[in-house]
C-alpha cells in the first residue's frame, strides 16, 4: 500500500515537472518568499518600512542620483543583529540631499538639493578634525526612482512584497483550519449538523468579499494582523463546501466502511482515512485562495483601511501614485501593480498546474 502512494506521489510530480509555467511560478514565488523575508537586507534604504523621506527629491525618475550629507546621531538605537535583519534598522542619522559642498576652516558648507533649476539653501555645520561622528557625504543612486515623498521606490517595492507574500499564508491558514472542520462535520455527519453549517456557509457566501472584509476590519480595528485575519475569515467558505461535497462523495466508501466495522472512532476516520484522500482538490482551491488573499488585501489598502502608514503595502503604493498616472510618471503606480499582477499570476498558474498533475483520471 505504501509503495502504491509513493508511486503516486512520484507520478503527480513527475507530471507537474513537466508543465513549465508551473515550475516557473514555483520558482518565482520561492524567489519571492525569499525577498520578503530578507528585504531589509537587499533593500537599498533598510531603514524600518524604507520610511526615509526627502522631500526635495521627490518623484524622481529611475537611475535619479543624488549627494547625500549623511549627520550621524549620537544616539544609540541598541538594535540587535536579528531586529535589523527582519525588522529594518532604527536610524536616527540625518540625511540631507544637496548639490554641492566644501570644508572651509573646520566647516562644512553645502547647498540644499532643489527641483526643477531652483538653487536650494547654503547652509554649514562645524565639523572637527577628530571627530568620528562628523557628516561625511555618499553619493546616492535610486534605481527605480522615488516616490512622492521621496523615499526609494525600489526599497518601498521590496518591503511591500512582505504583506502581501505573507497575507496569503496566513489567510490561507485560516482558512485551511475553518473549512476543513466545518466540512468535515457538515460531510461526515449529515442531517442538522449539515443543515446548520450550510446555513452559516450560506449567509457568509451570501454577503459581498469585500465588504465582509471591510465590516471585519472595522470591528478589529486598522491594522497589519487585522487585516490578515478579516481575509482569513472570508475564504473559509470555499474550502468548507469543496472538504463538504469530497467527503460526502467517500464516506461510503469501502475503507470507510472497514474504518467503522473496526471501531475506530469518528475523529480517526475523518483525520486518518478520509482527509488524506480528498486534499487534492483543498491543494488546488488553496493556491486560489493565495491569489485571491492578495487581491483582497491590495483592495484594502487603496481603501485606505488595510496595512497602516508608514508600513510599505503595494495597495497603498497604488492609492498613492494612482493620479501620478496622468501626470507623466506613471510607473509609480504602474510598477506596484504589476508586482501584485504578477505575484497573482504565479498563484494561479501553480494552482493550474497542481490541479493537472493531481488529476488522477489524467
Amino acid at each position: 500500500m505504501s509503495t502504491h502512494s509513493h508511486s503516486l506521489k512520484q507520478l503527480a510530480l513527475q507530471k507537474f515537472k513537466k508543465n513549465f509555467w508551473g515550475v516557473f511560478s514555483f520558482y518565482f514565488i520561492v524567489l519571492v518568499g525569499f525577498i520578503s523575508i530578507f528585504a531589509y537586507v537587499i533593500a537599498p534604504d533598510n531603514s524600518q518600512y524604507a520610511n526615509q523621506m526627502h522631500l526635495s527629491i521627490h518623484s524622481k525618475k529611475p537611475g535619479f542620483k543624488v549627494d547625500m550629507l549623511i549627520i550621524p546621531s549620537q544616539l544609540n538605537s541598541n538594535q540587535s543583529t536579528f531586529d535589523k535583519v527582519f525588522f529594518g534598522k532604527k536610524n536616527p542619522d540625518t540625511e540631507i540631499p544637496i548639490s554641492a559642498y566644501s570644508v572651509k576652516n573646520n566647516a562644512l558648507i553645502y547647498t540644499e538639493y532643489a527641483s526643477d533649476g531652483l538653487k536650494g539653501a547654503e547652509k554649514s555645520i562645524d565639523i572637527k578634525q577628530d571627530d568620528a561622528l562628523g557628516p561625511f557625504v555618499k553619493s546616492k543612486t535610486f534605481y527605480w526612482g522615488t516616490d512622492k515623498y521621496g523615499r526609494d521606490l525600489l526599497s518601498r517595492i521590496l518591503v511591500g512584497a512582505r504583506i502581501s507574500f505573507f497575507i496569503g499564508f496566513v489567510a490561507v491558514f485560516i482558512s485551511l483550519v475553518i473549512g476543513i472542520f466545518m466540512g468535515s462535520l457538515a460531510g461526515y455527519f449529515g442531517g442538522k449538523v449539515d443543515a446548520v453549517i450550510m446555513w452559516i456557509i450560506n449567509v457568509t457566501w451570501s454577503i459581498p468579499t469585500l465588504l465582509l472584509v471591510i465590516a471585519i476590519t472595522l470591528a478589529l480595528g486598522k491594522g497589519f494582523w487585522q487585516v490578515f485575519i478579516a481575509v482569513g475569515l472570508t475564504m473559509w467558505v470555499e474550502v468548507a463546501r469543496v472538504v463538504r461535497g469530497q467527503i460526502m462523495s467517500v464516506k461510503e466508501l469501502q475503507y470507510v466502511t472497514a474504518a467503522r466495522a473496526l471501531g475506530f472512532g469518528n475523529f480517526r476516520i475523518i483525520t486518518k482515512h478520509i482527509l488524506p484522500n480528498i486534499m487534492a482538490p483543498v491543494i488546488v482551491i488553496s493556491a486560489a485562495n493565495f491569489a485571491a488573499a492578495i487581491l483582497i488585501e491590495s483592495g484594502l489598502s487603496f481603501l485606505g483601511i488595510g496595512a497602516q502608514p508608514p508600513m510599505a503595502s503595494w495597495g497603498a503604493m497604488i492609492k498613492d501614485h494612482y493620479n501620478y498616472i496622468i501626470l507623466g510618471k506613471p510607473y509609480l503606480a504602474i510598477i506596484p501593480g504589476l508586482c501584485i499582477m504578477a505575484l497573482v499570476m504565479a498563484f494561479m498558474l501553480i494552482g493550474n498546474a497542481l490541479r493537472d498533475a493531481l488529476d488522477v483520471k489524467s
